[in-house]
């Protein structure tokens, strides 16, 4: 699905937005599972398998989400892209590490069905930011002041790289391995 996208002029690749079209379906999913594990998981006359199968959905979901939103930010931020996904683990794990701290007064108060209602219902409001970022990714991506200087890096980079190839591929080996020595030592050489 995501290698069936046209491949960006600009960069011969498939854009980074193809990532995104996973999400959109997960989006879908999670909140689908999550829904659906809300009203069959309390003790009632719903047999126990069907809060068991919910967790297909919801974890599916979950999974793809996190996977393919990870190669669209890694995708967009290049160079960066260690930087840009250890900020996001960050944001990930304190909102991971601080949710819970509410789970048992809210499951307390609300029942587990307006609970776990509650939890779907704030998935299904996050329901369009894939599809927002599917849709109109690119021209958010080219506002970005950072992705235009990590452009610039990739690029500056890109052409060190070629030219360090022509120079291994014209038999000047030497010179493509560490052309800052041997810069040096053309220079002493050409001294009296």
């Amino acid at each position: 699905m995501i290698n069936s996208h046209k491949i960006d002029p600009e960069t011969g690749k498939i854009p980074p937005e193809a990532a995104v079209s996973a999400v959109c379906i997960a989006a879908i999913l999670a909140p689908a599972g999550q829904l659906i594990f809300a009203w069959t998981s309390a003790p009632a006359s719903i047999h126990w398998i069907w809060s068991i199968l919910a967790g297909i959905p919801f974890g599916a979901g979950n999974t793809i989400v996190f996977i393919y939103s990870t190669n669209y930010m890694a995708s967009c931020y290049g160079v960066y892209s260690a930087s840009a996904l250890a900020g996001n683990s960050v944001v990930r794990s304190l909102i991971g590490g601080t949710l819970p701290l509410a789970g048992p007064s809210m499951y307390a108060n609300l029942t587990p069905h307006w609970a776990g209602t509650l939890l779907g219902l704030l998935e299904v409001i996050l329901i369009p930011i894939p599809f927002v970022f599917y849709k109109w990714g690119k021209p958010i991506r080219q506002r970005s002041r950072l992705i235009k200087q990590m452009r610039e890096d990739q690029d500056r980079i890109d052409r060190r790289t070629r030219r360090l190839e022509r120079r291994a591929e014209g038999g000047d080996v030497e010179k493509a391995a560490c052309p800052e020595v041997n810069t040096a030592n053309q220079t002493a050489t050409e001294k009296p």
